[in-house]
């Protein structure tokens, strides 16, 4: 193994992964993905979070029904929020941060100019993201004007689209990627000791933060193998396998598990 990489395997190390099409997809591999990092976690001090798109009640349909491990954080909708140790109330400090300049209602008003932008469910709209469905063919439209409208009113957004549908509204200073970062700090890991994992645009801001080890599915959507492709970097490991396969994959190939 190469002196580039980190032997981690008797060393606690901070996994960060996406869950829909990353984490899972792929139960019988995401059976032994669990049992490896249980027991790491319960050897070595390895922490475990989860940074998804969903809303902490989707979030929790989808821990019942795959029967994921419990976290030590929770990054969620589209890491606006973080939940540590199951806690129901987002962490103080990170809410504080995201709500520095961020005004909702005007972010909700100014939407309403575009007609093809569709309300996500209620669920999905949370203190610090307005949600939309948005098609692919009006989305090359829809977005520059939308941000060039948001900009004119002063409003210091962030426009994440992905999946071909999805259109997430953030404070400028949100994402998965700064939110991951947040919690690295705030345990006082080295981002070389620190993997992140994802399979679609939403994932970028994980693996474009920073110098952690990114591990991309083998399953991974277009829009994130053509921002790999245009942004090669020994950090990232593009895997064969899919979904929790390919996170084992990349986690081997780090020298993070056996």
């Amino acid at each position: 193994m190469s002196n580039f990489y980190l032997n981690s395997i008797v060393t606690p190390f901070l996994f960060v992964t996406d869950l829909d099409n990353t984490l899972v997809g792929d139960d019988k591999a995401l059976v032994e993905l669990n049992h490896k990092l249980r027991r790491h976690r319960e050897e070595h001090g390895t922490k475990i979070v989860y940074a998804t798109g969903r809303s902490p009640v989707l979030y929790q349909q989808l821990q019942t029904a795959k029967n994921l491990l419990q976290p030590d954080a929770l990054i969620a909708a589209v890491g606006t929020e973080i939940y540590l140790n199951g806690n129901d109330t987002p962490e103080p400090a990170w809410s504080e941060r995201l709500s520095q300049g961020w005004d909702r209602d005007l972010v909700v008003a100014t939407t309403t100019h575009f007609a093809d932008l569709t309300p996500q469910p209620d669920s999905e709209q949370r203190p610090f993201k307005v949600s939309f469905f948005l098609t692919e063919v009006a989305a090359s439209v829809v977005l520059p004007q939308l941000k060039s409208l948001l900009q004119e009113r002063s409003l210091d957004t962030k426009l994440i689209y992905s999946t071909g549908q999805d259109l997430d509204i953030l404070p400028r200073n949100s994402d998965k990627g700064l939110a991951m970062q947040f919690l690295r700090q705030k345990w006082g890991i080295e981002a070389e000791k620190t993997v992140v994992c994802g399979d679609s645009g939403n994932d970028i801001a994980l693996f474009s933060v920073g110098e952690e080890r990114g591990i991309v599915v083998g399953n991974a959507s277009l829009e994130l193998l053509e921002w790999h492709n245009t942004n090669p970097d020994n950090y990232r490991y593009l895997a064969k396998a899919n979904c929790a396969g390919g996170i084992l994959e990349g986690l081997k190939h780090f020298g993070f598990l056996e």
